[in-house]
C-alpha cells in the first residue's frame, strides 16, 4: 500500500511533467511541418500528411487533457490511474514520431535519412527533460519511438543501415541513464520540499507549543505574584494594627509577668515582620524601584548595627559571634549593602547549630573582601546556584517559619548584580560556609554615619494629624499611638470624609493609606486635601501593598513611603522631620 507521503511525491512529479507540455507543442508541430515540406514526394506525400496530422493531433490534445486535469486537481487517490494514463497518451505520441522511419526511410536520400534519424533522437532527448519526472512515462515514449526505428531499420535488410540501429539502441541505453539520472534528481527534490515542510510544521506546532506554555508561565507567575501581592497586604494589616497596639502597650504600666509577655508577643510579631519585609524587598526589587545611592561610608557603622540586632540571636543559640572592628572606608549603597550582610548574617546563624559566626575585612589593594563565616551545615558545590533561586531553602522541607521564607539569598544575588559586585561561595558539607563580597575601598572623607540610639523617651508631638485609612483597626491603632506622641488625631476612612474634616480641622500632617477602597488613591486624597487647605501639607504614605506595579507608581509619586507594618521608631522619626517638636 502506497503511503500519503508518496503520493503527494507522485502527484507533484505528474503536475510538474503536465506543465512542461506546453512547451514542446509548438516546436514539436513545427519540426513535424518542416520534416513533412522536405521529404515528402509523390511516393510519400499522403502518408506523411496523416502523419503531421497525427503529430499535431496528439501534441494539442496531450496539452488540453493535461490542463484539464491541473485545473480539476489531482486527488491523492488517482496518481497510479493518472500514470497509466499518462503513460499510454505518451507511448501513443513515441509510436506517431517513430512511425516517420516506416513512412520515409526507404524512399529518402541518404541525407534524408540522416535527417530523420537525427530529428527523431532530439525528440528523444527533448522528451527526456519533459517526461522524466514520471520515468515509466519517459520509457515507453522512447521505447515506442526509437524501438520503431530499430525495427524499421534492421527490416530495410541493409547492413549499412545495422550499424545505424545498434547506435540507435545504445543512445536509448544512454538516454534512459540520464532519465534515470534527472528522474532522481527532481524526486529528491521535491522530497527535500515535503521534508522541509513537514519540518516547518513540526516547528511551527513545536514553536506554537513553546508559546502556549510561555503565556501559561506567565500567567502562572502573574496569578502567584497577585497571590503573593494579595496575601502580602491582607496579612500586613492585622499585623501593622498589632505592632502599633504593642507600642503602645508597652508604654503602660505593666507587672513583670505582663511585660514578659508583650515581650513574647513583640518576639513573635518581630518574626512575621521580618518575614514580610522580605518579601517587601523582594518585590520591590521585581518592581524595579530599587536604586543604588552610592556614596563613601564607614563600613564598621554597618557592622556594628548588624551587630546589635543579630548578634543576641546567635547568643540565644549558644553561638559564639565576632565581628573585629574595621577603619575601611567603602564606597556603595550603604542601605543596599545592609541588605545584603543582614541576610547572609541571618543564614548564618539560621543553619549553624553549634561553633559560631564570624565577619571578617579583608584589604586586598583598592578593594575589601567582607566575610561571613560559619560553621553550620554546609552547602553541597552542586547546590551553589539553587539556593540563589527564589523559595529555595536547604534542610527545611517541613517549611519552619523560624528558617525564613527561602528569599534571602535571591535577594543577595539581584542586589550584588544591581551594584555591580562580585559574591563568591565556599563551603564544604558538615563544615561551614564562607561568602566573600568584593567591595571597592576608597579615601574620600566621610561625614559621621554613626547610629545614634533612639531616645528613651521620645518628645512630644504637638500636631493635628489626619490619618486615611480604609481599616478601622489601623486606624484605632495609629490613634493611640500619635496620641501617645501628643498629637490630636482626625480619622477618616475615605476621600469625602478627609476633606470634610479638613475643612472644619486643617491638619498640620496628613497620613493615608495608599490604596483605598473604590479605586481611591491616597495620592489622590492628599492631592484634594491640600487644594482645599489651599496649602502643601506635609504627607506620608503607608502601603500593605507589595505588587510590583503599586510599588513603582507609589515610588513615583516622590512622597515620603512606609510600608506595613511600620515600625513605630521609623513612623516617629519620619514625623519628626516633618513636624516641630519640642520636650515635654
Amino acid at each position: 500500500m502506497i503511503s500519503v507521503v508518496e503520493n503527494n511525491i507522485q502527484r507533484e512529479l505528474q503536475l510538474l511533467l503536465m506543465k512542461n507540455l506546453g512547451s514542446s507543442t509548438l516546436p514539436g508541430i513545427l519540426v513535424a511541418l518542416i520534416l513533412y515540406l522536405t521529404l515528402k514526394n509523390h511516393t510519400n506525400e499522403l502518408g506523411l500528411a496523416l502523419w503531421l496530422i497525427a503529430v499535431s493531433a496528439s501534441k494539442l490534445f496531450d496539452v488540453y487533457d493535461a490542463k484539464r486535469i491541473i485545473r480539476r486537481g489531482i486527488h491523492l487517490d488517482q496518481t497510479a490511474a493518472l500514470k497509466i494514463r499518462l503513460m499510454l497518451l505518451h507511448a501513443m505520441d513515441g509510436a506517431i514520431w517513430g512511425s516517420l522511419a516506416w513512412l520515409s526511410l526507404s524512399t529518402s536520400t541518404n541525407a534524408g535519412s540522416v535527417l530523420i534519424l537525427a530529428v527523431l533522437a532530439g525528440i528523444a532527448a527533448n522528451s527526456m527533460s519533459i517526461l522524466s519526472p514520471v520515468l515509466p512515462v519517459f520509457v515507453v515514449f522512447v521505447v515506442c519511438e526509437l524501438g520503431s526505428i530499430v525495427y524499421a531499420v534492421i527490416s530495410l535488410n541493409d547492413p549499412a543501415y545495422w550499424a545505424i540501429g545498434i547506435a540507435v539502441a545504445l543512445y536509448v541505453v544512454t538516454l534512459m541513464g540520464q532519465a534515470y539520472n534527472s528522474s532522481r534528481t527532481v524526486r529528491n527534490s521535491i522530497q527535500l520540499r515535503f521534508d522541509n515542510l513537514d519540518l516547518i510544521q513540526q516547528l511551527s506546532a513545536a514553536s506554537e507549543k513553546a508559546a502556549k506554555a510561555l503565556a501559561a508561565a506567565e500567567r502562572t507567575n502573574a496569578e502567584k505574584s497577585q497571590f503573593l501581592a494579595a496575601t502580602s497586604h491582607d496579612l500586613r494589616q492585622p499585623i501593622h494594627a498589632q505592632g502599633l497596639f504593642l507600642e503602645v502597650l508597652q508604654t503602660t504600666n505593666l507587672s513583670q509577668h505582663q511585660r514578659e509577655l508583650v515581650n513574647s508577643i513583640s518576639s513573635a510579631t518581630n518574626a512575621t515582620t521580618e518575614m514580610l519585609h522580605t518579601l517587601l524587598d523582594y518585590s520591590r526589587i521585581e518592581a524595579g524601584v530599587v536604586e543604588p545611592q552610592a556614596r563613601a561610608f564607614r563600613l564598621q557603622t554597618l557592622l556594628s548595627k548588624i551587630e546589635n540586632e543579630l548578634a543576641p540571636q546567635a547568643n540565644t543559640k549558644g553561638l559564639l559571634y565576632r565581628s573585629p572592628e574595621t577603619h575601611a572606608v567603602v564606597h556603595s549603597d550603604p542601605a543596599l549593602i545592609e541588605l545584603i550582610l543582614r541576610n547572609l548574617v541571618s543564614n548564618a546563624i539560621r543553619y549553624t547549630h553549634h561553633g559560631g559566626v564570624l565577619i571578617l575585612c579583608r584589604k586586598h589593594q583598592s578593594r575589601l573582601s567582607l566575610e561571613v563565616w560559619d560553621s553550620g551545615i554546609g552547602i553541597a558545590s552542586s547546590q551553589f546556584e539553587n539556593i540563589f533561586s527564589e523559595f529555595q531553602q536547604l534542610g527545611n522541607s517541613e517549611r519552619d517559619r523560624q528558617k525564613g521564607l527561602g528569599l534571602g539569598l535571591a535577594i543577595v544575588r539581584k542586589m550584588v548584580d544591581l551594584l555591580g559586585l562580585e559574591l563568591q561561595l565556599a563551603s564544604r558539607p558538615g563544615r561551614g560556609s564562607v561568602f566573600k563580597l568584593s567591595l571597592p575601598l576608597t579615601q574620600l572623607a566621610v561625614l559621621d554615619d554613626d547610629i545614634n540610639p533612639a531616645p528613651l523617651r521620645a518628645p512630644q508631638l504637638h500636631a493635628r494629624v489626619l490619618v486615611v485609612d480604609d481599616d478601622a483597626i489601623v486606624r484605632q491603632a495609629m490613634a493611640q499611638l500619635l496620641e501617645e506622641w501628643g498629637c490630636h488625631c482626625d480619622l477618616a476612612e475615605s476621600q469625602e470624609e478627609s476633606l470634610v474634616l479638613a475643612r472644619h480641622h486643617p491638619p498640620d500632617l496628613i497620613i493615608s493609606d495608599y490604596r483605598l477602597r473604590d479605586h481611591c488613591k491616597g495620592t489622590d486624597v492628599i492631592q484634594a486635601i491640600r487644594s482645599v487647605c489651599k496649602t502643601e501639607i506635609p504627607a506620608i504614605l503607608v502601603t500593605g501593598d507589595t505588587a510590583p506595579i503599586r510599588l513603582r507608581e507609589a515610588a513615583a509619586t516622590g512622597l515620603p513611603l512606609m510600608h506595613k507594618p511600620v515600625s513605630p521608631l521609623l513612623l516617629y522619626k519620619e514625623l519628626s522631620l516633618l513636624l516641630p517638636t519640642s520636650q515635654e
